[in-house]
């Protein structure tokens, strides 16, 4: 959005007499008035739908959004008929344990139902029969998640713990699966494969996500063609033994990550808390990928125009060569492995456009109300305000300085990167921004990027002279020396090696291609908290609307989550689960959601009438809700167990450093203060 452009207004009737005479209007219409946000302020419980005996894992909807599956413990399947709350179909899969995923095989008519389950198998179902067609025994781990593709009519695919990506086409005669991906050939024999999904606007592409932080994104159409080349040229010619053909082709993979995660990955080990991606999925128009990132937040990933993490390590060899686009800039290369707009930490300003600090009046009282909310402490509100400005208004540096400064003192996780993030952006657009800079500094050491931090200290010292001996400059070069003086003694007992690479556990070996694959690895564009997942594997997101407006996600604490996708706001919790929440399945073309968990009962939700009596299911508190499940992802696994359990565990450990910044407790002249 362009500097100070406003939301256009919406002119509901207008809309409406235009659809009646005009037909073609009719499919616009519906994509804007898909999910809107008064009907996201009326969501509530239709009905319950009771048949299941156990947990029910997974649900899915046909194309039309007449029928809805679901899959459980109980290891039946059932086909619902939503709009009368009626049981239609029932049956046995033949499956011996859980029931993991449930499809719909397209352009079957709704007859053929795939279904993958923890005891390894993966069954097609003909629904017309109630009979169980096939049944594939390739796993050799439970299955989490099946894929279709409407381009691909009678194919397939499925992922497993085992680390297998397999591929089925039931118009073969053997009906046996081949293999697409072998994880384990790039991570190792412990990589498991939890979820996968295929682009709906390009079938072309899969993704994959698994235990770890890193999302993969494969083109299926290269690796076959690259594939069926290999063959011919083996059946060709003689081949010595010292050969090894790659099992991805160079271009036919590319991987995504949030840019913090992999240097945090060593403290999460640490502390036994567990990253895994538990749910991946593509927006309605093929652009974005959201995951749910286990053990984390929810990250929202650009296809289109994709960023560097500002927090790359890379070896020498990977480094950016001259002209590379980082960070929608083209840059020199890389400084002490962080990615800035420049070639080094130093903002030219000859280089960069000033913003304007002139808001027009109502986004000036938006911005008062986030620096009223941030004098009372309320970080989250004031961020979510902040968030509001910027999105009306994304070319305003002091709007992006302000959110720095909020998310450093809210402290959640990955609220220091978000504002480095935020920092960077303030200072391309306005190089003379004191605050940002040495928050800047600040976010570094507090990311770990120690040398990074006081190179980037020293530079602001040069830059703004009058703050050098500041109270608030003294204390953090003290903390930085103190840190880099304990680092170089640690170092001192280590192998050299980057920082980035020693995040992952090097007791099996892993292959060069894929080092250099994480490297390259591109970062996410939107960030959402508030939701716990760290119990259960299976935890979905999704986006809601035809446009993908907004983002759903379920929770350990029982409820979902509904974020406005742009801004990033918490917009509505619901009590979907009394215990947990596992599965959002929003329906194709209505205002309409089907959610279940670990109650055996599938929910569903729609905008209920305004003459309604009190919605019974609305969590009010939604800042306390987002503030526990931080807590909660925090907690040490005795206290998530009890949690679980139902016990209340006081005090919020684990959420942040204790106390305040030491620039914002100085009497310094930098101050933390928005401005």
């Amino acid at each position: 959005m362009f500097c100070g452009e406003t939301m256009t207004s919406v002119n509901i009737t207008r809309d409406i007499l235009h659809r009646q005479i005009r037909d073609k209007r009719a499919p616009g219409f519906q994509r804007v008035y898909h999910v809107t946000d008064p009907f996201i302020k009326r969501l509530g419980l239709e009905a319950e739908l009771q048949g299941h005996t156990g947990c029910v894992n997974c649900l899915e909807w046909n194309e039309h959004g007449d029928l809805l599956a679901s899959g459980s413990d109980d290891q039946h399947a059932i086909i619902w008929d939503p709009f009368r709350h009626k049981k239609l179909t029932t049956m046995h899969t033949g499956h011996a344990a859980n029931i993991f995923s449930v499809k719909f095989l397209p352009h079957s008519g709704d007859r053929i139902l795939v279904t993958g389950a923890a005891d390894t198998k993966v069954h097609v179902h003909d629904l017309t029969v109630k009979e169980t067609i096939h049944m594939f025994s390739d796993h050799t781990n439970r299955v989490k998640r099946i894929a279709t593709a409407p381009m691909w009519p009678n194919t397939f695919w499925s992922a497993a713990e085992d680390g297998i990506i397999r591929q089925y086409d039931l118009r073969e005669s053997s009906k046996r699966s081949e293999v697409l991906i072998d994880l384990t050939e790039f991570c190792g024999q412990l990589v498991e494969a939890k979820c996968l999904a295929v682009n709906p606007r390009d079938n072309n592409y899969l993704a994959v996500g698994t235990n770890g932080p890193f999302v993969r994104l494969y083109d299926i159409r290269m690796i076959h063609n690259y594939r069926k080349s290999v063959s011919q040229s083996t059946s060709a010619a003689v081949h010595t033994f010292c050969e090894r053909q790659k099992p991805i082709p160079d271009g036919a993979g590319q991987y995504y990550v949030a840019g913090h995660l992999p240097v945090k990955l060593p403290d999460y080990n640490n502390r036994l808390r567990v990253l895994v991606a538990t749910y991946v999925t593509f927006s309605p128009d093929g652009t974005e990928l959201l995951v749910n990132m286990g053990g984390e937040q929810v990250y929202l990933f650009d296809l289109t125009f994709k960023q560097r993490p500002y927090t790359f390590l890379l070896p020498k060899k990977c480094q950016s060569s001259p002209g590379d686009v980082q960070n929608g800039k083209t840059t020199n290369g890389v400084s002490n492995g962080i990615h800035l707009p420049t070639s080094h930490i130093r903002f030219a300003e000859s280089k960069m456009r000033l913003s304007s600090t002139e808001l027009p009046p109502h986004l000036e009282k938006i911005k008062q109300q986030a620096n009223d909310a941030f004098a009372r402490q309320q970080w989250t509100q004031a961020i979510q305000l902040y968030s509001l400005g910027i999105h009306q208004s994304s070319c305003n540096a002091m709007l992006y300085g302000n959110r720095a400064a909020a998310y450093m003192k809210r402290k959640w996780d990955g609220d220091h990167y978000d504002a480095l993030r935020d920092c960077l952006k303030a200072l391309t657009l306005n190089p003379g921004h004191l605050k940002a800079h040495f928050r800047l500094a600040r976010c570094l050491f507090e990311l770990k990027y120690v040398a990074e931090a006081l190179e980037c200290l020293d530079d602001f010292k040069g830059k703004f002279p009058e703050q050098a001996h500041s109270s608030a400059c003294d204390a953090l070069d003290k903390d930085i020396k103190a840190a880099l003086f304990s680092k170089t003694e640690s170092e001192d007992k280590k192998t050299n090696s980057s920082i980035r690479l020693h995040s992952f556990s090097r007791k099996e070996s892993i292959p060069e291609d894929e080092l250099v694959l994480r490297e390259r690895s591109f970062d996410y564009k939107h960030r959402y908290c508030g939701h716990c997942n760290t119990t259960t594997d299976i935890k979905e997101a999704n986006f809601f609307g035809s446009k993908g407006q907004y983002i759903v996600s379920g929770s350990d604490d029982g409820s979902f989550f509904i974020w406005e996708k742009e801004t990033t706001n918490l917009v509505r919790i619901l009590q979907g689960d009394e215990s947990i929440v596992n599965c959002l399945q929003p329906h194709p073309s209505y205002c309409f959601l089907a959610s279940s968990g670990i109650d055996p009962v599938v929910r569903l939700w729609n905008p209920r009438p305004e003459t309604e009596s009190e919605n019974g299911r609305v969590v009010e508190d939604m800042e306390g809700a987002a503030q526990a499940n931080q807590r909660r992802m925090n907690a040490d696994p005795l206290e998530v167990m009890l949690l679980n359990m139902g016990y209340r565990i006081t005090g919020l450990r684990g959420v942040g450093p204790d106390g305040s910044d030491d620039e914002d407790s100085s009497e310094g002249q930098v101050q933390c203060r928005p401005s």
